[in-house]
């Protein structure tokens, strides 16, 4: 079974201050650019995907894409909608999706949700995504809950959530 890397978003949007700022961006896109090294220097599939915002927000330099990898840009929270990405999966006949991203709690979790509609195959990679703080109803939710919340709730069903280190562990 073909494997694939699949970056989401993880754009600079995320990575600045304001209303987008993410918990800890610049640790989970590290540890995202370690997946990114060891897919390239295995010559394995990488996917970036870039959602299309107002203004600038480029790929984060941390990630950035070289000739070669596929960008898919979409509009909504889930990659495949809108966009070819099952369509290239299907030509390339990748089985299998390693994925990172940003945000935990939209894009990550829906596209992983989604994957599942395609019989694709999920190991996530928890260390590798981040979110934001959320609040509802008068409450605050705060990010690193909201991102071990979704985690906990796509683990198993949808994906195998694991941290880099367990990921390595088990491609040894």
């Amino acid at each position: 079974m073909k494997e694939a890397l699949l970056l989401i978003d993880i754009q600079d949007t995320y990575f600045t201050e304001g209303a987008m700022l993410l918990n800890r961006p610049i640790e989970a896109a590290s540890v995202a650019a370690k997946v990114l090294d060891k897919f390239r220097s295995e010559g394995k599939p990488v996917i970036h995907i870039k959602h299309k915002f107002d203004g600038l927000s480029g790929i984060n330099a941390l990630v950035a894409p070289i000739d070669g990898e596929a960008i898919f840009e979409k509009d909504y929270p889930s990659s495949f909608l809108g966009t070819e990405l099952k369509e290239y999966l299907e030509e390339n006949d990748i089985k299998k999706l390693v994925v990172v991203g940003m945000m935990s709690h939209m894009c990550v979790d829906t596209t992983v949700r989604a994957a599942q509609n395609y019989g694709l195959d999920v190991t996530l990679i928890e260390d590798a995504c981040t979110t934001m703080d959320l609040h509802h109803r008068g409450k605050d939710y705060p990010a690193q809950l909201v991102h071990e919340i979704y985690m906990a709730s796509l683990n198993g069903m949808f994906a195998k959530v694991k941290t880099l280190e367990e990921y390595l562990e088990d491609q040894e």
